[in-house]
């Protein structure tokens, strides 16, 4: 027997009405309501709770339910027309000069500029600034073996001199040992011509 999945009734506000859904996950609501933003992270999207805000949509899951957030008179009291500052009403009496295309034309791109998407960041400095940290980091890689290697030929140099060294030192010793008994004998050889 399938296990009855547990709905919740989420809503999100669309233009002067709430849409309410009732649906078992955020994802299944953000689905419902057609949307790609995550709504409930942005704060614009919430859980509803109220009895009498959740019985109809519950009795239709999955279906976007729309109310009226107020009333229509309400509405329109909310989008009265203020006072409008110099420049708009200078911009407006431009527009309503200019003739009715041009003026349509100058409203659209009003309405393009505001919904221009902001662009996607330059990974250029990023890019820079990863390239001189792989050369900096190639050019030390490259100097560090250049030093082991003038390290390893030192230390060959070394151990060569250090058996130079002990050859020419035991010769020496040798020679010296040679003298001694030479010097020896001849001073031998003298105390006897002495006597």
């Amino acid at each position: 027997m399938a296990r009855k999945q547990k709905l919740k009734v989420y809503r999100t506000p669309i233009g002067f009405h709430d849409a309410y859904v009732a649906a078992p996950s955020q994802k299944a609501a953000l689905k419902a309501w057609g949307s790609d933003a995550d709504l409930f992270a942005r704060g614009v999207a919430d859980v509803v709770t109220d009895a009498d805000l959740t019985r109809e949509p519950l009795q239709s899951p999955g279906k976007v339910i729309k109310r009226l957030r107020a009333s229509t008179d309400e509405h329109f009291a909310a989008i009265a027309p203020d006072r409008p500052s110099n420049a708009q009403a200078k911009r407006s009496s431009h527009e309503s000069s200019a003739p009715p295309n041009e003026a349509k034309a100058v409203e659209t791109e009003r309405i393009k500029a505001k919904q221009k998407p902001r662009p996607r960041p330059s990974r250029a400095a990023l890019d820079r600034a990863e390239q001189r940290l792989a050369r900096l980091t190639a050019q030390q890689q490259k100097e560090d073996e250049a030093l082991a290697k003038r390290e390893r030929a030192l230390e060959r140099e070394r151990r060569e001199l250090n058996r130079k060294h002990e050859r020419d030192r035991r010769a020496a010793e040798h020679a010296v040992d040679q003298e001694r008994e030479t010097h020896a004998d001849a001073i031998r050889r003298w105390v006897d011509h002495q006597a």
